[in-house]
Protein backbone atom coordinates (compact mmCIF):
# COMPACT_ATOMS: atom_id res chain seq x y z
CA UNK A 1 0.00 0.00 0.00
CA UNK A 2 1.29 3.73 -0.93
CA UNK A 3 1.56 6.11 1.44
CA UNK A 4 1.27 9.87 0.07
CA UNK A 5 2.38 13.28 2.10
CA UNK A 6 2.81 16.65 1.30
CA UNK A 7 6.60 17.27 0.76
CA UNK A 8 7.28 20.00 3.17
CA UNK A 9 10.73 20.67 1.83
CA UNK A 10 8.93 22.37 -1.20
CA UNK A 11 6.84 24.57 1.10
CA UNK A 12 7.26 28.26 2.17
CA UNK A 13 9.67 27.23 5.12
CA UNK A 14 7.12 29.22 7.01
CA UNK A 15 4.08 27.58 6.47
CA UNK A 16 3.18 23.91 7.37
CA UNK A 17 0.11 23.89 5.49
CA UNK A 18 0.34 25.03 1.97
CA UNK A 19 -1.81 22.72 0.07
CA UNK A 20 -4.29 19.88 0.77
CA UNK A 21 -3.42 18.44 -2.44
CA UNK A 22 0.48 18.72 -3.36
CA UNK A 23 1.97 14.90 -2.77
CA UNK A 24 4.46 12.93 -3.03
CA UNK A 25 5.35 8.88 -2.99
CA UNK A 26 6.67 8.09 0.65
CA UNK A 27 9.38 5.08 -0.57
CA UNK A 28 11.29 5.22 2.33
CA UNK A 29 11.17 1.44 2.78
CA UNK A 30 11.40 1.82 6.91
CA UNK A 31 8.25 3.75 7.12
CA UNK A 32 6.05 0.70 8.58
CA UNK A 33 8.67 0.54 11.75
CA UNK A 34 8.12 3.92 13.46
CA UNK A 35 10.33 7.31 12.92
CA UNK A 36 13.27 5.69 10.92
CA UNK A 37 15.17 8.69 12.64
CA UNK A 38 18.79 8.27 11.51
CA UNK A 39 21.35 8.00 13.81
CA UNK A 40 19.46 8.83 16.99
CA UNK A 41 20.99 6.53 19.50
CA UNK A 42 23.85 8.98 19.15
CA UNK A 43 21.84 11.86 19.73
CA UNK A 44 20.30 10.06 22.77
CA UNK A 45 22.84 10.64 24.59
CA UNK A 46 24.29 13.94 23.56
CA UNK A 47 25.09 16.67 26.63
CA UNK A 48 21.86 18.37 27.53
CA UNK A 49 22.57 22.42 25.52
CA UNK A 50 24.68 24.78 27.64
CA UNK A 51 21.75 26.85 29.79
CA UNK A 52 19.27 24.39 29.23
CA UNK A 53 17.62 22.43 32.79
CA UNK A 54 18.05 18.85 32.32
CA UNK A 55 14.60 18.49 34.22
CA UNK A 56 13.21 20.78 31.98
CA UNK A 57 14.23 19.09 29.09
CA UNK A 58 13.02 15.45 30.27
CA UNK A 59 9.84 16.82 30.92
CA UNK A 60 9.18 18.74 27.81
CA UNK A 61 10.17 15.14 25.38
CA UNK A 62 7.58 13.74 28.35
CA UNK A 63 4.95 15.53 26.77
CA UNK A 64 5.86 15.56 23.15
CA UNK A 65 6.43 11.73 23.87
CA UNK A 66 3.26 10.98 25.89
CA UNK A 67 0.99 12.93 23.20
CA UNK A 68 2.17 10.35 20.66
CA UNK A 69 2.57 7.18 22.78
CA UNK A 70 -1.07 7.95 24.01
CA UNK A 71 -2.52 8.90 20.73
CA UNK A 72 -0.88 5.52 19.22
CA UNK A 73 -2.39 3.42 21.82
CA UNK A 74 -6.02 4.37 20.66
CA UNK A 75 -5.41 4.45 17.60
CA UNK A 76 -4.05 0.70 17.66
CA UNK A 77 -7.35 -0.12 18.80
CA UNK A 78 -8.74 0.34 15.14
CA UNK A 79 -6.59 -2.77 14.03
CA UNK A 80 -9.31 -5.29 13.39
CA UNK A 81 -11.98 -2.83 14.15
CA UNK A 82 -12.12 -0.98 11.26
CA UNK A 83 -14.79 -0.74 8.97
CA UNK A 84 -12.46 -1.61 5.88
CA UNK A 85 -8.84 -3.30 5.47
CA UNK A 86 -7.17 -0.76 4.03
CA UNK A 87 -8.33 1.69 6.69
CA UNK A 88 -7.07 -1.12 9.28
CA UNK A 89 -3.94 -0.65 7.84
CA UNK A 90 -3.60 2.71 7.29
CA UNK A 91 -4.75 3.52 11.05
CA UNK A 92 -2.52 0.79 12.61
CA UNK A 93 0.97 2.76 10.36
CA UNK A 94 0.03 5.71 11.48
CA UNK A 95 -0.07 4.94 15.27
CA UNK A 96 3.64 3.08 14.43
CA UNK A 97 4.83 6.33 13.42
CA UNK A 98 3.91 8.20 16.36
CA UNK A 99 5.01 4.94 18.37
CA UNK A 100 8.55 5.63 16.66
CA UNK A 101 8.17 8.90 17.73
CA UNK A 102 7.51 8.25 21.25
CA UNK A 103 10.06 5.81 21.55
CA UNK A 104 12.84 8.16 20.31
CA UNK A 105 11.16 11.51 23.04
CA UNK A 106 10.93 8.74 25.98
CA UNK A 107 14.88 7.48 25.25
CA UNK A 108 15.82 10.68 25.53
CA UNK A 109 13.65 12.04 28.47
CA UNK A 110 15.20 8.77 30.55
CA UNK A 111 18.49 9.49 29.52
CA UNK A 112 18.75 13.11 31.14
CA UNK A 113 16.30 12.87 34.09
CA UNK A 114 17.88 11.94 37.84
CA UNK A 115 15.91 8.54 37.95
CA UNK A 116 17.41 7.06 34.71
CA UNK A 117 14.84 5.34 33.34
CA UNK A 118 14.61 4.07 30.23
CA UNK A 119 12.01 3.80 27.44
CA UNK A 120 10.05 1.21 28.49
CA UNK A 121 9.94 1.91 32.27
CA UNK A 122 8.49 5.16 31.22
CA UNK A 123 5.91 3.83 28.95
CA UNK A 124 4.78 0.79 31.45
CA UNK A 125 5.76 2.02 34.74
CA UNK A 126 4.47 5.51 35.29
CA UNK A 127 0.69 6.02 36.58
CA UNK A 128 -2.01 8.68 35.75
CA UNK A 129 -0.25 11.39 37.60
CA UNK A 130 2.76 11.02 35.82
CA UNK A 131 2.25 11.53 31.64
CA UNK A 132 2.02 14.37 30.45
CA UNK A 133 -0.13 14.19 27.19
CA UNK A 134 -2.85 16.53 26.63
CA UNK A 135 -6.77 14.79 27.33
CA UNK A 136 -7.67 14.77 23.31
CA UNK A 137 -4.67 12.07 22.68
CA UNK A 138 -6.41 9.77 25.31
CA UNK A 139 -9.82 10.36 24.58
CA UNK A 140 -11.63 7.05 23.25
CA UNK A 141 -13.63 6.73 20.03
CA UNK A 142 -16.01 4.10 21.33
CA UNK A 143 -15.30 2.23 18.01
CA UNK A 144 -16.72 5.83 15.86
CA UNK A 145 -14.60 6.15 13.01
CA UNK A 146 -15.67 9.51 12.54
CA UNK A 147 -14.44 10.50 16.02
CA UNK A 148 -11.37 8.85 15.27
CA UNK A 149 -10.82 10.91 12.00
CA UNK A 150 -11.86 13.81 13.82
CA UNK A 151 -9.57 13.56 16.56
CA UNK A 152 -7.09 12.40 14.33
CA UNK A 153 -7.24 15.59 12.71
CA UNK A 154 -6.75 18.01 15.33
CA UNK A 155 -4.50 16.37 16.52
CA UNK A 156 -2.34 15.50 13.40
CA UNK A 157 -2.70 19.65 12.31
CA UNK A 158 -1.87 21.04 16.00
CA UNK A 159 1.37 18.31 16.08
CA UNK A 160 2.38 19.37 12.57
CA UNK A 161 2.75 22.63 13.50
CA UNK A 162 4.38 22.26 16.33
CA UNK A 163 7.21 19.90 15.17
CA UNK A 164 7.55 22.19 12.08
CA UNK A 165 8.84 25.10 14.57
CA UNK A 166 10.67 22.40 16.52
CA UNK A 167 12.75 21.60 13.69
CA UNK A 168 15.15 24.57 14.79
CA UNK A 169 15.37 23.37 18.32
CA UNK A 170 18.66 23.36 20.30
CA UNK A 171 18.29 20.03 21.78
CA UNK A 172 19.28 17.49 18.78
CA UNK A 173 16.96 15.19 19.48
CA UNK A 174 13.94 17.12 19.45
CA UNK A 175 15.05 18.57 16.20
CA UNK A 176 15.47 15.32 14.75
CA UNK A 177 12.09 13.73 15.43
CA UNK A 178 11.02 16.99 14.28
CA UNK A 179 12.62 16.78 10.68
CA UNK A 180 11.36 13.16 10.50
CA UNK A 181 7.86 14.01 11.86
CA UNK A 182 7.41 16.62 9.76
CA UNK A 183 6.66 14.27 6.77
CA UNK A 184 5.04 11.72 8.80
CA UNK A 185 2.43 14.41 10.12
CA UNK A 186 1.95 16.18 6.75
CA UNK A 187 0.42 11.83 6.01
CA UNK A 188 -1.55 12.08 9.00
CA UNK A 189 -3.32 15.55 8.31
CA UNK A 190 -3.88 14.74 4.74
CA UNK A 191 -5.34 11.21 5.52
CA UNK A 192 -7.63 12.55 8.14
CA UNK A 193 -8.70 15.59 5.75
CA UNK A 194 -9.74 13.12 3.01
CA UNK A 195 -12.13 11.15 5.02
CA UNK A 196 -13.15 14.32 6.99
CA UNK A 197 -14.24 15.74 2.97
CA UNK A 198 -15.74 11.96 2.37
CA UNK A 199 -17.64 12.09 5.45
CA UNK A 200 -18.85 15.22 5.38
CA UNK A 201 -19.86 15.96 1.62
CA UNK A 202 -21.18 12.45 1.22
CA UNK A 203 -24.63 11.07 2.98
CA UNK A 204 -26.45 12.72 5.12
CA UNK A 205 -25.83 9.74 7.78
CA UNK A 206 -22.20 10.50 7.36
CA UNK A 207 -22.54 14.16 7.25
CA UNK A 208 -23.95 13.98 10.59
CA UNK A 209 -22.07 11.35 12.41
CA UNK A 210 -18.44 13.11 11.60
CA UNK A 211 -20.21 16.59 12.90
CA UNK A 212 -21.19 14.93 15.81
CA UNK A 213 -17.82 13.73 16.22
CA UNK A 214 -16.31 17.22 15.70
CA UNK A 215 -19.13 18.22 18.03
CA UNK A 216 -17.20 15.91 20.86
CA UNK A 217 -13.79 16.53 20.40
CA UNK A 218 -13.54 20.21 19.98
CA UNK A 219 -13.82 20.93 23.42
CA UNK A 220 -10.37 19.62 23.60
CA UNK A 221 -8.56 22.27 21.30
CA UNK A 222 -8.46 25.15 24.00
CA UNK A 223 -5.68 23.24 25.94
CA UNK A 224 -3.45 22.55 22.49
CA UNK A 225 -2.25 25.95 22.44
CA UNK A 226 -1.73 26.37 26.47
CA UNK A 227 1.89 26.83 27.30
CA UNK A 228 2.78 25.23 30.41
CA UNK A 229 5.81 26.97 32.81
CA UNK A 230 8.21 24.32 31.67
CA UNK A 231 7.47 25.39 27.88
CA UNK A 232 8.18 28.60 28.79
CA UNK A 233 11.35 28.33 30.21
CA UNK A 234 12.37 25.96 27.09
CA UNK A 235 11.34 28.52 24.48
CA UNK A 236 13.84 31.35 26.40
CA UNK A 237 16.44 28.70 26.61
CA UNK A 238 15.62 27.88 22.30
CA UNK A 239 14.78 24.33 22.79
CA UNK A 240 10.39 24.18 22.69
CA UNK A 241 8.07 27.04 20.90
CA UNK A 242 5.28 28.14 22.49
CA UNK A 243 2.19 26.25 21.25
CA UNK A 244 -0.22 29.52 21.09
CA UNK A 245 2.40 30.59 17.94
CA UNK A 246 0.80 28.15 15.58
CA UNK A 247 -3.26 28.84 16.61
CA UNK A 248 -3.59 30.99 14.27
CA UNK A 249 -2.33 28.35 11.21
CA UNK A 250 -3.77 25.60 12.72
CA UNK A 251 -7.03 27.09 12.94
CA UNK A 252 -7.06 28.58 8.90
CA UNK A 253 -6.57 25.14 8.32
CA UNK A 254 -8.91 23.15 9.64
CA UNK A 255 -11.47 25.93 9.03
CA UNK A 256 -10.51 25.26 5.22
CA UNK A 257 -11.17 21.38 5.52
CA UNK A 258 -14.64 22.27 7.52
CA UNK A 259 -15.44 24.34 4.79
CA UNK A 260 -14.91 22.45 2.39
CA UNK A 261 -16.20 19.13 3.89
CA UNK A 262 -19.87 21.19 3.81
CA UNK A 263 -19.44 21.09 7.95
CA UNK A 264 -19.99 23.72 11.15
CA UNK A 265 -16.94 24.61 13.20
CA UNK A 266 -18.47 23.79 16.75
CA UNK A 267 -18.96 26.71 19.03
CA UNK A 268 -18.46 24.87 22.08
CA UNK A 269 -17.17 25.88 25.52
CA UNK A 270 -13.61 24.26 26.31
CA UNK A 271 -13.10 21.33 29.08
CA UNK A 272 -10.03 19.34 29.89
CA UNK A 273 -8.48 22.12 32.52
CA UNK A 274 -9.01 22.39 36.23
CA UNK A 275 -8.01 26.12 37.17
CA UNK A 276 -5.53 26.22 34.13
CA UNK A 277 -3.72 22.68 34.69
CA UNK A 278 -4.29 19.91 32.70
CA UNK A 279 -2.49 16.81 30.48
CA UNK A 280 0.85 18.97 31.24
CA UNK A 281 0.63 19.30 34.81
CA UNK A 282 -0.32 15.53 35.38
CA UNK A 283 -3.84 16.23 35.37
CA UNK A 284 -6.31 13.58 33.10
CA UNK A 285 -9.61 12.82 31.85
CA UNK A 286 -11.10 9.66 33.46
CA UNK A 287 -10.23 7.92 29.83
CA UNK A 288 -6.30 7.73 30.87
CA UNK A 289 -6.60 4.97 33.10
CA UNK A 290 -8.39 2.87 31.03
CA UNK A 291 -5.91 3.51 28.15
CA UNK A 292 -3.02 2.77 30.40
CA UNK A 293 -4.33 -0.34 32.18
CA UNK A 294 -4.68 -2.16 28.44
CA UNK A 295 -1.25 -0.33 27.47
CA UNK A 296 0.68 -1.64 30.82
CA UNK A 297 -0.93 -4.80 31.69
CA UNK A 298 1.66 -7.16 30.45
CA UNK A 299 4.76 -5.46 31.38
CA UNK A 300 2.97 -5.00 34.83
CA UNK A 301 2.34 -8.48 35.28
CA UNK A 302 5.77 -9.86 34.06
CA UNK A 303 8.07 -7.18 35.40
CA UNK A 304 11.69 -7.60 33.40
CA UNK A 305 10.63 -10.31 31.04
CA UNK A 306 12.14 -10.25 27.60
CA UNK A 307 11.14 -11.64 24.66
Amino acid sequence: MNRHHTDVAEHDATNAYQSLADTVTHDDPRWAFGSGVEDVQAEITAPVPDGVDAADLAEYCLMLGDDALVCAQRLAEWVSNAPELEEEVALANIALDLLGQARVLLARAGHVEDAGRDEDALAYQRGESEFRNVALAELPDDLDFARAIARLLLFSTWRLALLHRLLGSRDPVVAAVAGKGVKELAYHRDYAARWTLRLGDGTAESHRRIQAAFDTVWPYHEELFRASEVERRLVDAGVAVDPAQSRTEVDAILDEVLTRATLTRPQVPPVGMIGGRGGRQGLHTEYLGHVLAEMQSLARQHPGATW
